[in-house]
């Protein structure tokens, strides 16, 4: 989240509203630095949910993450101007990273089971709504236009995704100290 929001400053003249977020994995001000981004969002996603479902032991959710994760790696090594493969990717992370906070609730309680449900349901009402206005109604965008509407698909999971983080390594650092 932090490089494309510095991406995006670091290219005079974007369109917040209006344009993609892969589009500055095609400008030459930022291409290497986002779509590396990219990869090692999807090459972490990887390791978090092996490491996940060592802990809880769930194949399904397992697939979830890794499914989110070639998402990602495969919108960053095939970028926005390469054609049909980027939007796959691009969809398949969209998709997975939403449905991967949803599925991860099911492990986890309290506000943090809240939490995932609500980024990931937010994230996939934004994706239809994206669907909607990629389709040819772009009043689905609404006031936020196409990059909002991304953004708000992205924002809310890979915030939850921070917060899971440090929501596992409190549990570990629980289960630390209760065994001392």
């Amino acid at each position: 989240m932090t490089v494309i929001m510095l991406a995006a400053a670091m290219v005079p003249g974007y369109d917040f509203r209006g344009g993609a977020i892969s589009d500055l994995g095609v400008f030459p001000e930022t291409a290497l630095l986002f779509n590396a981004s990219l990869i090692l969002v999807g090459v972490l996603n990887l390791a978090g949910g092996y490491f996940f479902y060592r802990s809880h032991g769930k194949r399904w959710l397992l697939a979830v993450f890794a499914l989110a994760g070639v998402g990602a790696i495969g919108a960053g090594l095939f970028p926005l101007d390469t054609g049909g493969l980027h939007g796959l990717s691009a969809l398949l992370a969209f998709v997975f990273f939403n449905v991967q906070a949803i599925g991860s609730a099911t492990r986890l309680g309290g506000v943090m089971r809240a939490l995932a449900v609500l980024a990931g349901v937010l994230g996939l009402v934004f994706v239809v709504l994206m669907a909607l206005g990629d389709g040819g109604n772009t009043a689905a965008f609404g006031p936020i236009g196409h990059g909002g509407t991304e953004r708000m698909i992205v924002y809310p999971v890979m915030l939850w995704l921070v917060a899971f983080g440090g929501y596992l390594l409190g549990e570990r650092e629980q289960a630390t100290v209760s065994t001392r």
